[in-house]
């Protein structure tokens, strides 16, 4: 995967509804959903959806196809896998590991915590 595509990708997931839209339709499966059902469950008007799966549609993150009057959104799952490889290529500088067990080179007891560039890290507590 292009890091152009990475990047448009991850853009479109960094927005609330869409990240909450790729997930339902990634649970959803290769069926997906029509349009109208997504709407009803996002508890969000026709027209501001549609905003938002223009949006990852355009980023590969979606396909679609009519269905009589309505319109299924499936997720593309080959541009979310390529998306997590791109991610994870050469994750733990080489050292093999998994989803499950994690990078080998981070302590299983190391905290899972962000922050801003620039900021210090935290006291560790004694």
């Amino acid at each position: 995967m292009e890091t152009d595509n990475v990047l448009e990708a991850l853009s479109a997931l960094a927005h609330s509804v869409r990240l909450a839209v790729f997930r339902m339709l990634v649970q959803a499966g290769p069926e997906g959903l029509p349009a109208g059902r997504i709407a009803e469950s996002m508890q969000m008007p026709a027209s501001s959806l549609s905003f938002h799966l223009k949006e990852l549609h355009r980023a590969g993150l979606l396909r679609s196809r009519q269905d009589g009057r309505s319109i299924i959104y499936m997720a593309r799952f080959e541009t979310m896998n390529a998306l997590l490889g791109y991610l994870t290529e050469n994750c733990c500088g080489g050292n093999p590991c998994s989803p499950v067990s994690g990078c080998s080179t981070v302590p299983e007891s190391a905290p899972m915590t962000m922050r801003a560039p620039g900021a210090p890290a935290a006291e560790p507590k004694a």
